[in-house]
Formats: structure tokens, sequence, C-alpha cells
């Protein structure tokens, strides 16, 4: 089949339900669990959808990650860049280059380092919630609380100034959106690694106790990571450490307040929340145009060969919702053992951040239906904007009220 009549990818979410990542006549157009699309860039790429098949392909070395590399499946076309503005950006990079890099963030993100920052992360979330009460209702869930807790967080854990926070969610959220024009992306990765760069410098004077003046002080003075390094690892976590989450608690509440006696049940019981957040992660998965990679050497998958060369990428959200791994998968149930999901990747990619993730969005959840027990929509569901055009899908507001 030629590359113009294969189905184009990403696919369009419903306009009526943000639940559903991909709608039967989406399905229907592919060939089988791995199925060639077509790419709006022009290319195409191998779909992987299946759970088994997606973890064979994120857990093997025959992939790259490598998005500058020649016939990598892009979205949009990339921004004209030096490699110092490739530097220290390890999700991606391959083999060491990439272990290297990630080996140096990995005992700040261990689930026994986020145990000691939580009564931080209830701390915020509280702050936001005051805020948001003495607001008074309606308001908008996203800009008064779903937004400003993990970039709260991020900021403090990073050691970026929160005062900057328009300044980096404006130009983040571009570098997210599929359909920002090349120039966009390119001035707001200038403008963003500049911001940093100057952050870095000012650390490097002063020695803050923040991960980036500890990363300064225990690697950049010690010549075991570069400047520009460190700034791509410091724009990394800034935009994944507050966009993945605020689009999770985001969706998450506007799935709760659809499900009342699930709501109800966490209110009344925080040892549900735990169970109840991995399938939310499961059936949210808000990486819903997958995680693209390159083949480096043929390789089998799902019954299907792809060769050297050729693209290929992982569907997460269909992949967590295989029926052979998760009983009715396109069913929300927080009582089912979730844990198989992918939502955070897998293999030597998968997220690092997160245990951060999870526990912001346990409390968050948990605070909020404590905090709010009237909690409800304010506006009809079917017509709550969505992000769909952004990398990490999510709501662009949800109205409540109580």
């Amino acid at each position: 089949m030629l590359t113009d009549e294969l189905p184009l990818f990403p696919f369009r979410s419903p306009d009526d339900d943000p639940f559903t990542p991909v709608t039967g006549a989406d399905l229907r157009a592919l060939d089988g669990p791995v199925s060639r699309v077509r790419l709006p860039t022009g290319g195409w790429t191998w779909l992987v959808t299946r759970h088994a098949d997606v973890k064979q392909m994120l857990r093997s070395d025959a992939f790259s990650a490598d998005m500058y590399a020649p016939g990598f499946p892009l979205l949009r076309t990339l921004p004209p860049q030096g490699p110092e503005n490739r530097a220290g950006s390890f999700i991606r990079m391959d083999g060491q280059a990439h272990l290297r890099l990630r080996r140096m963030l990995t005992a700040e993100f261990m689930i026994k380092s986020i145990r000691r920052i939580e009564p931080l992360i209830g701390d915020v979330i509280d702050g936001s919630l005051d805020a948001m009460e003495a607001a008074g209702p309606p308001t908008d869930l996203v800009a008064a609380f779903a937004l400003p807790v993990p970039s709260l967080v991020i900021c403090h854990l990073l050691g970026v100034p929160y005062t900057d926070h328009a300044f980096f969610q404006q130009r983040s959220g571009i570098l997210l959106d599929r359909s920002a024009a090349p120039v966009r992306v390119g001035e707001a990765v200038a403008d963003l690694r500049g911001y940093l760069g100057a952050l870095i410098d000012a650390k490097r004077a002063q020695h803050t106790d923040d991960l980036l003046g500890r990363l300064v002080t225990e690697r950049v003075e010690t010549g075991e990571l570069t400047p520009a390094e460190l700034i791509g690892m410091a724009l990394l976590l800034l935009i994944a450490g507050h966009e993945t989450t605020a689009n999770m608690i985001g969706l998450s509440t506007l799935l709760l307040l659809q499900h009342p006696t699930h709501l109800q049940a966490l209110r009344e019981d925080a040892d549900l929340a735990d169970d109840l957040v991995e399938e939310l992660l499961r059936y949210l998965t808000i990486i819903r145009t997958g995680l693209p990679r390159q083949a480096t050497r043929d390789i089998e998958i799902g019954g299907q060969l792809i060769r050297a060369g050729e693209p290929a990428t992982a569907l997460l959200s269909l992949a967590n919702r295989d029926d052979d791994v998760f009983a009715d998968g396109d069913d929300f149930d927080p009582y089912r053992q979730a844990h198989q999901h992918m939502a955070f990747g897998f293999g030597v990619h998968q997220c690092i951040g997160q245990p951060l993730a999870r526990a912001e969005l346990r409390v968050a959840l948990l605070h909020l239906a404590r905090r709010f027990p009237t909690l409800d929509l304010a506006a009809d569901p079917v017509k709550v904007p969505t992000r769909d055009t952004s990398i990490v899908y999510g709501l662009a507001e949800l109205p409540v009220t109580w």
C-alpha cells in the first residue's frame, strides 16, 4: 500500500469522549496489531498496539530513541538546531550515553526519596486548595489546581523560581504542541535553554541546596557533566515534571466526577488511593501519540518483520486497554490490579519521575475529594475543551463548583 493510502496517525480523540483514545473506526482501519500508518510529516511508521508486543519492543536494544536520525518517525518537522541544543536530553539517547546521564538522577527520584518530600507535596496541595476555596466557586480546576501543584513541586525540587512559571509553562506548551510551527518550537527551546543557563550560572556562584544546585556542585564542577548537558537535563525535568501530572490531575478529576461512587469511596478510605491511581494511569494513558523508535537491526515484533532503519511506534494507550492483560480493558475499574500498565513506558527509558507523579496524583485526588465533598462539574462534560494536539493529552480547562 502506498504511504498516502495508509491511515493517518495520530488518531483524533472523539469530540464527545476524552476517555476513548482510539475510536472503533480508527481501529478497523488498521491491518492488525502491528500495522503501518501515515504520519503528518509525510513519512510512515509501524504502529505496535498489543501489550506483549509493546513490552517486547520497548525492552529490546534493537530500537533507537534518537529522534535526530534520518527516518525516525516524527509527528512534526524538527526545528534547525545545533548539537548544543540536544545535549542532556537523555530520553533521546541510547546505550551508555543515556545511562550515564540517567544514573545521575536515579537517587533523586527513588521511592524513598519521594516519601521524604511527601509532606512538602501535601503542603503545596493544601495551599492550592486553600486558595481555590477562598476564591470561591465556580472555578477552572486546571488553572487553579491541576497546573499549579506539580509546577510548584518541580520548581521546589529543581530550584527554579515559581514566579517564572508562566514563562516556562507557555513555552513548554509550544514544545508539546504537535501543530506548532518549527520556528516557534526552536524559539521556545532557545528561550528555555537561555533561562536555565542563566539560572545554572547563578547556582554555580551560590551553591544552592536543590537538585540543580547539587548537580552543579557534584557533577559540573567535577567535570562529569557539561553546563550544556545540565541545561538539557533541567529542561527535560522541568517540562515532564509539570505537564504530565497536571494533565493526569485534570483528566482524573473529570473521570471521577462522572463516577461519584468511586470518588465517595476514596473520600472514605484512603487505602483505596494506590490502586485507584494505577487504574487511572492505565485507563487515561495521557501519552496517546505513543513512543517513537527506529529499528537498528531486523527484528520480529508480533509476527511482523521490522527491518533495520524502519520506524516503529509503541501505542501505549491501546496496549493499556489490551483485554488479554486487562479484562474488559475499555472499562474503568479502580478495584482491578492494573499494575502491569505501561503508562510510564517500559524498559530502560521508563519514566524516571514516576514515583513523584504517583505521589502527587494520589495526594492531590485524596485531598481534593475530602476538601470539597460536594465538588461537581460546572459545565457539560461533552463541552469540556481538550488538548488534542498536545503530545501529552489532557484538558484545556475544567469548570467545577461545590
